[in-house]
């Protein structure tokens, strides 16, 4: 398994209802460490983050241990409140708060810090294990009461996330008071910034307490707006370059003022539940000035608000654009996995996942590349959170949830998947903050790859252009046979003349994005010139094969020039057109593919790309509806056909969703896993090689793809592809060893005069029989070659039943 650094358990104070008597603060830290032994017995070392309060403790710290401290003993926002027009009573937890039990313990500083003392105290002797514990700073309204943010200094809170002036903006400067704190006994300066309090008060705060490290919650630090994509740059109509500048600075002043008297704490972040694109080109945020200043912070995770919104393309773009780069000084990232929320009586594992693995599937196949070319994967485990709203730790939930994490773990990606997007982590920055104030394409491009995820797009390895230029020279290996997914590289970047020599040496590469300005020397290559640009109601023709759907299909689009770097201003010259954006009698180039006998089998595939999406206020934009119009993000899914990957749904209806899927490698296999968003549309899937079969499934193959009826969720491996002209159902399953010296069996069923490829596992060499018979020494031989080493075998015209074993 590969190596698991940290195991973080999260938790509230609500597990102690019964008091902070020795003995029950013991039992209940006791049970805590027993639950999770068969996860955090494969980690080097573990962290218990609590979720004790909301910061304000941090903020309120005189330095008197005896204090009475606020704490998250609620259920429901204990801030703010709302009024719904269906709630006359004001029963909604949005609305007001509750105890979360009767009669909630009261809680000093000193007790806190003996508590602290116990964690670290019982987890080391049952665990043998070092055990450290996180305090968490998270800057809204949500979790526990506030004097500080709401009626002391509410000038601190200019962001609106959760309404008016409800969270604390890291840039903020404070007023004058002459109220007692800890780092400022005679009361805070007039014009304080913001960083500067918070990092004395903590290095104070964390000391006296014995916390060993401070996460930063909730998208604190990396902006104003850190839950949308309405910022202090992007304004909802229209984008204001104009403020990146300023906004960027102050952000970056923030990390200096903390630093300065935090100097050596270890930081970790949540980040915004967004986009890097987003947080550049919504909020000014300068990432990439944040991850290089030598603040010693980690990256963050994933979101967890996909379990909310169920917007997994959103979760996994935003992870991967944060971790295509990382900060120098921190060079590892955690994965995220929500399962209780001890605030808004919900636990997602229960009830929001409905008990399905899809959010450790789709996140446990994403991996980043570093500058050798080697693959990293998160080596910290986050569990949000141990206990649920009412203070108690259902034991059913580590016992359901540890199986999926250890086994995701067991077969993480070890190599590039078959799709790489190569990041322009330090383009978006040079071009954003530079002279051209291009804010909008790392909001247009980083949107796109969002809504192509969310339409079965497998896109799940990153690197940045910086080190795929790197790995592309030194270690091309690491990259060879994949597609590279791209936006559309400005002239002059230094991805511009490295991805047309890969091109024509015979890579592959889906581009995405205007072109207008792309070197000419590059829209040669793909095969379009410029002409006017069209816009607004559109109609999209298709020259390559849709999903299926038994009732007619919309061929409406809205392109909304705001939200797609302008309008749509390509038409073909020499290349094969696959999908045409119509306005009137104008027609302008939707998606293309080029590709040239000289290029050695290199092409190159280009999608314009449109955001089907208005901002309409909230959070996120509001995306035009798929039963009335065409989602044009799904065109990158559909172009793979291209490049000899097909993955079709099959719709009754346009309205009816379809499933987001991820493929990547391990052990020489291949790993597809999904969420199937309606379980009444199928999927038809096909390789390079053949339709997948995945093993424990049957699939009809027809028209060479394999059709599965898949669950919810589901991961399942692939060693086998299949091509064969005679439709029918073939299965893939597994088989008991009953031989000495072997270690795996299994059986591809029903083949009719296929082509079979098996992928053995790394370092094995595999035997294959067609319809062997008991106890399977011998069989039928089989017309095969082993290529790549012995990495793939291929079998020729096999009919019957081919066994499998190594």
């Amino acid at each position: 398994m590969h190596p698991l650094r940290v195991v973080t358990l999260e938790m509230s104070f609500k597990p102690f209802k019964d008091g902070f008597s020795p003995a029950n603060v013991e039992k209940v830290c006791r049970e805590l460490f027993r639950q999770w032994d068969a996860l955090t017995r494969h980690a080097e070392r573990i962290q218990i983050m609590l979720w004790t309060s909301d910061g304000s403790e941090i903020l309120e710290f005189t330095g008197d241990l005896d204090a009475e401290m606020a704490w998250a003993m609620y259920i429901g926002g204990a801030n703010r409140s709302h009024t719904f027009q269906y709630d006359p009573k004001r029963e909604a937890l949005h609305a007001r708060h509750y105890d979360y039990c009767a009669n909630p313990p009261k809680l000093t500083y000193r007790t806190y810090a003996a508590v602290i003392a116990a964690l670290k105290r019982i987890g080391g002797e049952l665990t043998g294990k070092p055990v450290a514990v996180g305090a968490t700073f998270d800057p809204g309204p949500e979790f526990a009461k506030s004097r500080f943010k709401y009626e002391w200094h509410p000038e601190v809170c200019l962001g609106a996330s959760m309404g008016e002036a409800t969270m604390v903006c890291c840039y903020a400067h404070l007023k004058g008071d002459t109220r007692r704190y800890a780092a400022y006994p005679a009361g805070i300066p007039d014009g304080l910034p913001f960083g500067t309090f918070l990092g004395k008060q903590s290095k104070l705060f964390l000391a006296a307490m014995g916390f060993d490290y401070l996460w930063l919650s909730n998208g604190f630090g990396f902006g104003m707006e850190t839950w949308g994509v309405k910022g202090a740059v992007f304004k909802g109509d229209r984008f204001d370059p104009a403020r990146r500048h300023e906004c960027g600075e102050k952000n970056l002043e923030f990390w200096k003022l903390l630093r300065a008297e935090l100097p050596t704490t270890p930081i970790e972040t949540r980040g915004t539940n967004l986009l890097t694109g987003t947080d550049i080109g919504g909020d000014g945020v300068p990432l990439r000035a944040i991850y290089h200043g030598g603040f010693n912070l980690q990256a963050p995770p994933n979101s967890p608000w996909a379990a909310l919104d169920n917007d997994f393309g959103l979760e996994l773009t935003g992870w991967m654009s944060h971790i295509a780069e990382l900060p120098a000084d921190n060079r590892s990232f955690p994965f995220r996995y929500y399962i209780h929320d001890p605030w808004w009586l919900n636990s997602p594992w229960l009830d929001r996942y409905g008990r399905e693995a899809h959010d450790i599937y789709l996140p446990g196949a994403v991996s980043r590349m570093e500058a050798d070319g080697s693959v990293q994967i998160a080596d910290h485990l986050n569990m949000l959170t141990v206990d649920d709203s009412l203070g108690d730790m259902p034991v059913r939930v580590p016992n359901e949830v540890i199986p999926h994490l250890l086994e995701c773990r067991r077969t993480a990606p070890d190599q590039a998947g078959p799709l790489l997007w190569a990041y322009p982590f330090d383009e978006y920055h040079d071009h954003a903050f530079g002279a051209d104030a291009a804010v909008e394409e790392p909001w247009f491009g980083d949107w796109l790859i969002r809504g192509a995820i969310n339409e079965g797009l497998p896109l799940n390895t990153v690197v940045t252009t910086t080190n795929f230029l790197r790995i592309a020279d030194a270690t091309p290996a690491a990259v060879a046979g994949r597609i590279l997914v791209t936006p559309v590289p400005r002239a002059g970047d230094p991805m511009d003349a490295r991805l047309r020599a890969w091109v024509v040496a015979g890579g592959k590469a889906l581009l995405y994005g205007p072109t207008a300005n792309s070197s000419a020397e590059l829209r040669a290559l793909i095969g379009v010139a410029a002409a006017a640009p069209i816009s607004g109601e559109c109609q999209i023709s298709l020259a390559l094969a849709d999903d299926r759907c038994a009732e007619p299909a919309p061929r409406r689009v809205k392109h909304r020039e705001l939200l797609n770097c302008g309008g749509c201003g390509e038409v073909a010259t020499d290349a094969r057109v696959l999908a045409t954006l119509v306005k009137g009698e104008e027609r302008r180039a939707a998606a293309t593919v080029n590709r040239r006998v000289e290029w050695n089998g290199g092409a190159v595939a280009w999608v314009r790309g449109t955001n089907a999406t208005e901002y309409r206020n909230g959070h996120h934009p509001t995306p035009d509806s798929p039963a009335e119009s065409f989602p044009v993000d799904r065109l990158l899914r559909l172009a793979l056909v291209e490049f000899g990957w097909s993955l079709r749904a099959e719709r009754r209806s346009p309205g009816q969703p379809g499933p987001t899927v991820t493929i990547h490698r391990s052990a020489n296999g291949w790993w597809f896993a999904g969420l199937t968003r309606s379980t009444n549309v199928p999927l038809r899937l096909r390789g390079p090689e053949g339709a997948p079969m995945l093993l424990g499934h049957e699939a009809w193959v027809e028209d060479g793809h394999a059709l599965y009826h898949l669950p919810r969720a589901w991961r399942r491996e692939c060693r086998v592809f299949v091509d064969q002209a005679q439709a029918g159902e073939v299965a893939c399953v597994e088989g008991t060893h009953e031989q000495m010296g072997t270690i795996r069996r299994f059986w591809v069923k029903g083949l009719k005069d296929a082509t079979v490829t098996i992928y053995p596992e790394e370092g094995r060499t595999a035997k294959v029989l067609v319809d062997p018979v008991w106890p399977f020494f011998m069989g039928h031989p089989v017309e095969h070659t082993v290529e790549d080493g012995g990495r793939r075998i291929v079998c020729r015209h096999v009919t019957g039943n081919l066994g499998v074993i190594w």
